[in-house]
């Protein structure tokens, strides 16, 4: 994230805060992400969570809830060219 960035919020009643969309956006922030919050002499400090060790190939298995015939890598390369060349038409 660039650093510098300043912009202001404020805090509900709830005790939530709203992160503006420049910083959300230069930090490549999306709905959903996991904050670590630490405490500073100066304030708080957001950082996304650390994701930890990586996972094992085979506990990503079936995540993205494709249904269909099992495809090879030669064809998904296949249809990743066929669809970029209609984006880029």
């Amino acid at each position: 994230m660039k650093p510098g960035i300043k912009s202001f919020t404020h805090l509900s009643a709830k005790g939530q805060v709203v992160i503006p969309k420049a910083i959300r956006d230069a930090g490549g922030w999306r709905t959903g992400l996991e904050l670590e919050v630490e405490a500073t002499e100066d304030g708080v400090v957001l950082r996304p969570k650390s994701l930890g060790r990586a996972r094992a190939v085979e506990s990503l298995l079936g995540c993205t809830g494709y249904k269909g015939p099992t495809r090879s890598l030669a064809e998904m390369d296949a249809a990743v060219k066929r669809e970029a060349a209609v984006e880029l038409a």
